[in-house]
């Protein structure tokens, strides 16, 4: 089916001087994806998978796709990594395949550990006008493809220990030009600051809020606030806030000590309210310890 050009340009726009990284609602779980210093920091063999499906009932609406897989080696004292995630929004799709590298440092006697994280790899963008309904057919913009591929460079700051953590990162050092029709179209810079606390309020429950900040230049600040309950360390519950966007719920299960399922429903309260039914994600945590390894008790973040 033919896509609606008014729809298909306001979301290029968007992308082309905004922010290109997509969002995730249980950004809580996978920090890998804009953070290379959280890297080994779940001292596990992790392996998350998300899907989110955005605007459901929107044509066109944007499609997501993450896979994160990292490691501690070297005694714990160095994580290794990688990511992969894929995104569509209407006739542009972008892929991001990204190597991550982190340097943990112990603090204190607290366990309080701060790393330092790189990451490498190439960011594809690519976007087809060829299947467009279009207004004006002699628009020599429409008529067209463009395929790029670009090196990628980001980092990132970890401060954590078992109940609390801070991180700031910028997964896309490089302004990259990703249009080939007027030039004005560019990666952006993001810079992300994120933080989290597990407060216990007793043997059954465990309260964790958490936030995450993007920083975009010519764009507004944006944050998501989510507050969790952890109940007998196997379920949650939680709501989030997405600044001037959305509202949501989030709610997970501990299988096993190695498995974890999330799924987060979430509606916007702004313009895009009307013709569409909310956005869904589904999450998927596996942590693999080794044999001399015990789980006192699933990991939060």
């Amino acid at each position: 089916m033919k896509k609606s050009i008014v729809f298909i340009y306001l979301l290029v726009s968007s992308i082309g001087f905004a922010q290109q990284d997509p969002m995730a609602s249980m950004y809580f779980f996978n920090p890998l994806q804009f953070n290379a210093g959280y890297a080994g920091s779940r001292e596990s063999f992790n392996v998350t998978s998300v899907t989110r499906k955005q605007w459901v009932g929107f044509e066109g609406a944007p499609t997501t796709q993450f896979v994160s897989i990292h490691t501690p080696i070297a005694r714990k004292r160095i994580g290794i990594g990688a990511t992969i995630n894929y995104d569509k929004i209407g006739s542009r799709s972008a892929f991001n395949a990204s190597a991550n590298f982190a340097y943990h440092m112990q603090l204190n006697k607290n366990n309080l550990k701060l790393s330092f994280g790189a990451s490498a790899g190439l960011f594809q963008n690519q976007y087809n006008f060829n299947d467009l309904s279009v207004v004006d057919p002699t628009d020599p913009n429409i008529s067209n493809s463009y395929s790029s591929i670009t090196p990628n460079f980001g980092f990132g700051l970890y401060l954590y220990n078992k109940r609390f953590y801070a991180g700031l990162s910028s997964p896309h050092l490089l302004k990259k030009s990703i249009d080939n029709n007027t030039g004005n179209s560019f990666t952006q810079q993001h810079l992300f600051l994120a933080v989290g606390y597990v407060h216990p309020l007793n043997s059954v429950i465990d309260l964790k809020p958490s936030a995450l900040v993007r920083y975009t230049s010519n764009t507004p600040i944006t944050a998501d606030i989510n507050v969790s309950a952890f109940f007998y360390k196997k379920f949650w519950t939680g709501v989030m806030y997405r600044m001037n966007e959305s509202v949501g719920v989030n709610v997970g299960i501990q299988l096993v000590p190695s498995l974890m399922l999330g799924y987060s429903y979430d509606f916007p309260v702004n313009q895009l309210i009307m013709n569409q039914w909310g956005s869904h994600e589904f999450a998927l945590i596996f942590d693999f310890k080794n044999s001399k390894s015990t789980f006192i008790s699933p990991r939060y973040f």
